[in-house]
């Protein structure tokens, strides 16, 4: 996708050289997004241009080269500062899991995992929201990340939680973080669902979290139920103050990017 999107940038703006985007958020192939910050250089020349014809004309431009499972909302010129990964502030996830016995809905299961349960039985809220709440707060998530040379895997997790949405067979799971580590979240997931079908005990995550080893037992869940759903940012003028702060803490951190 990473390259799909500067390719479509460099026809939109008939740059001769490529446009590098940087992103907000990792979106591992099969994962989807539809919360996503890019920002990218684009000449200031090439850009008058264009807008001179109508600020919905680069969109359209976009629209018409991007293939279908891929759109801009919307595009200007970022704030002084800004940088769509390390001057984000939070990403918030959320995963759709249907559990029930037949399997997911037709309509959505390109973006549904299908758990199956035990005969009768339906995933435990209640047991999953328990085990997730000792996950919360600072803490080394080695246990639940692909180790990178280099990369620091402490994060300040923020938001964990399961909701039943009304009127449908879906456990939604909800994370926000100041940023997540390589295939985190699908492992977070991978720990709370055999706590919620009853195979683990409402312990068993945070014993993973305290012994700071990643070990087979972690399943990674599938990337189809996964979507970023929002990015946070700082006031305009904290911009480049929250990016440094970012750099320093995790400036040897993996490549944020795209993947097809």
């Amino acid at each position: 996708m990473q390259g799909e999107l500067e390719s479509a940038l460099a026809v939109t703006f008939r740059s001769v050289e490529t446009i590098r985007v940087a992103v907000a958020g990792r979106t591992d192939a099969g994962v989807h997004a539809r919360g996503q910050v890019v920002h990218c250089d684009v000449p200031s020349v090439d850009w008058e241009k264009i807008l001179a014809r109508g600020s919905e004309v680069p969109l359209r431009r976009l629209a018409e080269v991007l293939p279908g499972d891929l759109r801009v909302r919307a595009i200007g010129i970022a704030p002084a500062g800004f940088h769509a990964r390390w001057s984000a502030l939070a990403r918030t996830y959320r995963y759709r899991v249907s559990d029930i016995p037949g399997g997911a809905d037709p309509l959505v299961r390109y973006h549904v995992l299908h758990h199956r349960c035990r005969a009768g039985q339906r995933l435990d809220i209640d047991a999953m929201n328990a085990a997730a709440a000792a996950l919360l707060g600072e803490h080394d998530f080695t246990a639940y990340c692909k180790k990178r040379p280099g990369a620091s895997s402490v994060r300040t997790l923020k938001q964990l939680e399961w909701v039943r949405e009304p009127d449908s067979d879906l456990a939604v799971m909800t994370i926000r973080a100041d940023a997540f580590c390589h295939s985190m979240v699908r492992s977070v997931v991978g720990a709370l669902l055999p706590v919620g079908d009853g195979r683990r005990d409402v312990d068993w995550p945070a014993r993973l979290l305290a012994a700071r080893l990643r070990i087979a037992d972690v399943h990674v869940v599938a990337p189809i139920g996964l979507c970023l759903e929002h990015v946070e940012y700082p006031p305009d003028r904290d911009l480049a103050a929250q990016a440094e702060r970012a750099k320093r803490f995790r400036g040897n951190d993996e490549l944020t990017l795209l993947d097809d």
